[in-house]
């Protein structure tokens, strides 16, 4: 069996996997941050959780670039910046960040992660660097252009509503409160509507099959998430804006 035959499968199987993750994640919140609990076997800081769990994105995709046949070209190496641009942060900076390092995450949460990172980045990467190759222009072609804008503006409003969330648990040791400023004003969790907006920016700047599960992936993710969240607010805090929706501003 030859590895694109292997790679098709593995992809057709990532979208398969998202419908599931999607459905699933709508009766059951994963077990992290303020939905944790017992039952879940063994535990991990916050911090090293974070750390092994988002290590293979930056890694593996470095990697398949510097092995990849057509990683010469301008818009290669414009994939990579954008790719390591979140993930650089979110693997080895943000865990660094959190205010409550000694807070709790499963086992089985940081192993699920890394599988799913190791493979996304495989996917991701082989095909960007390997068994495609984009000319330079396509660095002008209308559908990199938006698609960066877009991935763009989401990585500014998740590394925003990040920044909001870490200022206010610093000023609050003793635990949650309620979050206020940049487009908190209209959803609970800008954070995740700034991430899906940008893996739907990577899907439109690459025009891929694997970018498009990544985005589906991401949204099947933070969707029911967004949701669970909302809901949590709704509940802790009587006095919660009535007018915020969960994940996307004036509809849901």
């Amino acid at each position: 069996m030859t590895e694109i035959t292997v790679f098709n499968y593995l992809l057709i199987t990532w979208f398969l996997l998202a419908a599931v993750v999607f459905a699933a994640l709508f009766f059951v919140a994963a077990p992290y941050g303020r939905h944790i609990r017992r039952g879940w076997g063994p535990t991990l800081t916050n911090r090293t959780g974070w750390l092994l769990m988002e290590a293979p994105a930056p890694l593996v995709f470095a990697l398949l670039y510097f092995l990849g046949e057509h990683r010469a070209s301008l818009t290669a190496i414009a994939f990579l910046l954008l790719w390591e641009a979140h993930y650089v942060h979110r693997a080895f900076i943000y865990p660094f960040s959190l205010a409550n390092r000694e807070r709790k995450m499963p086992l089985t949460v940081v192993l699920f992660g890394f599988i799913f990172n190791l493979g996304n980045a495989y996917l991701n990467g082989r095909y960007l660097f390997t068994f495609v190759s984009y000319p330079n222009d396509w660095l002008g072609d209308f559908r990199f252009l938006s698609g960066a804008m877009v991935f763009i503006a989401g990585f500014v409003i998740n590394r925003s509503a990040d920044e909001i969330l870490h200022h206010l648990r610093k000023q609050n040791n003793a635990g949650y409160r309620i979050p206020f400023g940049g487009m908190y004003r209209w959803i609970s969790c800008p954070n995740y509507f700034g991430e899906i907006l940008t893996w739907t920016g990577w899907a439109i700047a690459t025009w891929s099959l694997p970018g498009l599960a990544f985005a589906l992936w991401t949204f099947a993710n933070l969707a029911p998430r967004a949701r669970t969240h909302h809901r949590w607010y709704l509940e802790q805090f009587p006095d919660y804006p009535k007018e915020r929706k969960a994940l996307i501003p004036g509809l849901w």
